[in-house]
């Protein structure tokens, strides 16, 4: 795949975020890469692509595929695998979201309901170490029953809350 100058910035710029996301460069790259390719792509030709090693990218794509940013298919007369992501902006930040939610936020949150059971029994604890976990419990709960209610809103009426912006905290009398 011949990549354009804006191309190239796009992949570097993308693999330089992942590092500060947390996900490993290559695989920021691989993703990037696939995001824009207007075909899928065999690992051979996104290694070559990129100039990373083959091995990066079969790793690339497995961590890929479990957060389920790219796909397999697969083509007619041809036994490779081949990659596509989604090009679709909006499905993409779901996809990441929902991912960070269950990697990050439930695992938090069940450990957190799991401390404020223990503490219902617990007597050393200073209160104030009691509230201040049983107030961040309350906290991951309401943003997760936030996420929950919102993330089953059609597109246009979540990009209708996104723009109203602050409007929203006039219309409820914030």
């Amino acid at each position: 795949m011949r990549l354009t100058p804006v191309m190239q910035r796009y992949i570097v710029h993308w693999g330089e975020m992942g590092s500060r996301w947390g996900v490993n460069r290559s695989v920021a790259q691989i993703h990037a890469l696939l995001y824009l390719s207007p075909q899928p792509l065999h690992a051979d030709e996104i290694a070559e692509t990129l100039g990373i090693a083959r091995s990066n990218v079969s790793m690339g794509l497995k961590e890929l595929l479990s957060w389920e940013l790219v796909h397999v298919t697969h083509t007619l007369g041809d036994r490779r695998d081949f990659f596509l992501a989604p090009h679709d902006p909006w499905e993409v930040i779901r996809i990441v979201v929902e991912g960070r939610k269950r990697r990050e936020i439930d695992p938090t949150l069940s450990f957190l309901r799991e401390c404020a059971t223990t503490l219902q029994k617990d007597t050393e604890t200073p209160p104030e170490v009691r509230e201040r976990i049983v107030a961040q419990m309350e906290f991951f709960e309401n943003l997760t029953a936030w996420y929950d209610s919102i993330k089953s809103l059609p597109r246009k009426t979540l990009l209708k809350m996104m723009r109203l912006g602050q409007k929203i905290a006039k219309v409820i009398g914030e």
